[in-house]
């Protein structure tokens, strides 16, 4: 398995929710020598089994998988932590003469792992504060009308509901004098000492995806979901709707249902609805990372094991 790079190989399965890459990564584990580590910004969060798919507990018996259930939902996790807890996993995998196999649909972490980060301040505790206290007098519409005027073009990005980005846009713009948008165009160069071979899982048909994402979700609900997200904010009282744990999709949508806002139907068409829209954007990242090398694999396919088997025993006999 000798590389002309003399780097060592990594491989990123990449794919949009529902696409199949939690059962190929199993399947590869059978047969090379890989480790998983997961790529899932939601997993990360302890208590979030059922509305983020979280491999049961006889399956992380049998295979354990790396960077899941790392934090409580109440606590944060960034790109940035992710990309530092990832390179040092893979150092260690590759220590053990095993390749890194990295799985999942959160693309910003791909690119913050792949590409670096883009140069942004660490948050601000007491500027944070200062502007949750703007918000509690004034609102966030308020605080967005402030974004507008300092940063235009986040501004039109962000929602004037979207309390965390808001808070950060405008954290940013004041620790820093520059614009996130502006910053957000420079990233920070760094090195990636691994040969990547990137395979994507794609759809050749997107209704199909669309069923299949149904289905998922409405087995989520036969699961118990409501109930997970119900014991959650039970044993974390302080969470919210706009807590970054409970705006993952699913978990958002039944929060509005335990709160009556919304009732079981509509908690089932909106849940269905927010995974359509997120698998829509994983898609976007993948057409905008194809210039990268990434090769793309029909997830519909009957054969898909097989083929994506063969491509990776040709690229690591290269």
């Amino acid at each position: 398995m000798q590389k002309a790079s003399h780097l060592p190989p990594v491989i990123f399965l990449m794919g949009p929710t529902a696409s199949g890459k939690s059962c190929i990564a199993l399947d590869l584990v059978e047969r090379f020598p890989v480790e998983i580590v997961s790529v899932d910004s939601a997993q990360v969060y302890r208590h979030m089994n059922i509305g983020t798919a979280k491999p049961d507990q006889e399956t992380l018996a049998r295979v354990p998988h790396h960077l899941i259930d790392l934090i409580d939902p109440e606590q944060h996790y960034s790109a940035a932590q992710f990309r530092d807890d990832a390179l040092r996993i893979m150092h260690n995998i590759t220590q053990r003469h095993k390749i890194p196999l990295l799985v999942g649909g959160t693309m910003l972490y791909f690119r913050a792992l792949q590409q670096g980060l883009s140069v942004l301040p660490p948050a601000n505790a007491d500027l944070r504060l200062e502007l949750e206290n703007k918000a509690k007098v004034g609102g966030w519409p308020a605080l967005h009308q402030q974004l507008a005027r300092l940063d235009p073009e986040a501004a039109v990005r962000i929602k004037p509901t979207d309390s965390q980005r808001i808070q950060r846009a405008l954290e940013v713009c004041m620790l820093t004098q520059q614009t996130m948008s502006e910053l957000l165009r420079t990233t920070k160069q760094t090195d990636f000492p691994y040969c990547k071979i990137n395979i994507a899982l794609v759809p050749s048909d997107r209704s199909q995806l669309h069923q299949r994402i149904a289905q998922r979700f409405e087995a989520m609900l036969a699961a118990g979901l409501i109930d997970e997200v119900q014991a959650i904010r039970q044993r974390f009282p302080a969470l919210s709707a706009e807590s970054p744990a409970m705006r993952c999709v699913g978990y958002r949508q039944a929060c509005l249902y335990l709160d009556r806002q919304i009732d079981q139907t509509q908690l089932r068409d909106m849940g269905i609805f927010a995974t359509r829209q997120l698998a829509k954007r994983q898609l976007t990242w993948l057409r905008s990372m194809k210039s990268e090398g990434i090769n793309e694999f029909d997830c519909l396919a009957n054969d898909l094991s097989l083929q994506i088997r063969n491509y990776l025993q040709t690229r690591l006999d290269e």
